[in-house]
């Protein structure tokens, strides 16, 4: 029998729910691994703590550790994972997975993959802040004067701060277009400019439908349900600039604060119209820098995460790394 105890506040099922007593069931997570100090794809990773509130797992090649004679300056990857802002982690087992491939499949890339504050035990804005508070976190290392005290020593040695790249999944693809247009309005610790970002399958919103988004039961859908959830109390709702790019009042996208951009989509997602729609809005903007929309046939959201030995998986990530070079 229900009781007020364990009464379903927040109901995301099959990914998330929230009972009334405060208890927060993430059905889906991956289980959290140990972070490697070698492993048999070449590459390294390690934990770090950022803030009380923010840490993150950092990657590096292992020929970058193993050759006492590497000088070579490696592009730099924030990454912000995905989960509807309400699960996974940069620790679990599913982006522990993923970016080890992304680095062993480029040997030539540093990722610092960001742990943020999840909903609804901290609801939106907060992880907007942690992820703020840490891409300025790895900036602070581009100059000798503003590194932080706890500043990490791969990112010292071996970060090309003139090649560095935003990236992010779903929820964290939004965050990294979010990110990018805060670097646009406020300059980041160490005078680092980014050069770039790829926003794959990424989480945008609002209040009119859009294409396949017209059917009787919107308000019910997925799509909507997650942002009433993850930000209960968003100023403008549904068009909040943080979810809907195109809203009034929203940032003008001519300060992006990147000049190029890859956005990935995939046919059978929920979240592909959206994702066309902002490339659309992107090119007709008054932003000079270069987006390239790539779509696969016959898949569904994040699908390289879910099967990342399928053909267009391994494609996905050929194109991600050649993005980066």
């Amino acid at each position: 029998m229900a009781t007020i105890e364990n009464e379903v506040v927040t109901d995301l099922f099959p990914f998330m729910r929230a009972y009334k007593d405060g208890t927060v069931e993430r059905i889906t997570d991956t289980p959290f691994v140990e972070p490697s100090p070698e492993n048999n794809q070449g590459v390294c990773s390690k934990d770090i703590t950022i803030s009380p509130a923010v840490s993150a797992r950092i990657y590096l090649p292992n020929q970058a550790l193993s050759s006492n004679n590497f000088k070579n300056k490696l592009p730099v990857l924030v990454y912000y994972h995905g989960g509807a802002f309400c699960y996974e982690s940069a620790f679990g087992a599913l982006y522990h997975n993923y970016i080890n491939t992304i680095v062993s499949k480029s040997q030539n890339l540093i990722v610092v993959s960001v742990e943020y504050r999840l909903s609804p035990e901290n609801p939106l804005p907060a992880a907007y802040e942690d992820s703020w508070a840490a891409l300025n976190w790895v900036t602070s290392h581009g100059n000798q004067q503003t590194q932080p005290e706890n500043k990490d020593q791969w990112i010292v040695q071996y970060a090309n701060f003139e090649k560095l790249y935003l990236g992010g999944d779903s929820s964290g693809g939004n965050i990294a277009y979010n990110m990018a247009i805060r670097a646009g309005l406020e300059k980041l610790k160490g005078d680092v400019n980014i050069l770039g970002g790829f926003l794959s399958h990424p989480y945008f919103w609002g209040s009119k439908a859009i294409r396949s988004e017209v059917t009787e039961n919107r308000e019910k859908t997925w799509l909507s349900r997650i942002w009433r959830a993850v930000y209960p109390n968003a100023p403008g709702g549904e068009d909040n600039p943080w979810v809907n790019p195109s809203a009034e009042g929203a940032p003008a996208i001519s300060g992006l604060g990147f000049k190029r951009m890859l956005v990935v989509v995939a046919e059978k997602d929920e979240t592909r119209d959206r994702g066309v729609e902002f490339v659309e809005f992107v090119k007709n903007s008054e932003w000079d820098g270069v987006v390239e929309l790539v779509e696969y046939e016959g898949e569904g959201h994040c699908f390289n995460l879910d099967n990342p030995e399928s053909d267009n998986s391994k494609d996905f990530i050929n194109r991600l790394v050649s993005f980066i070079r």
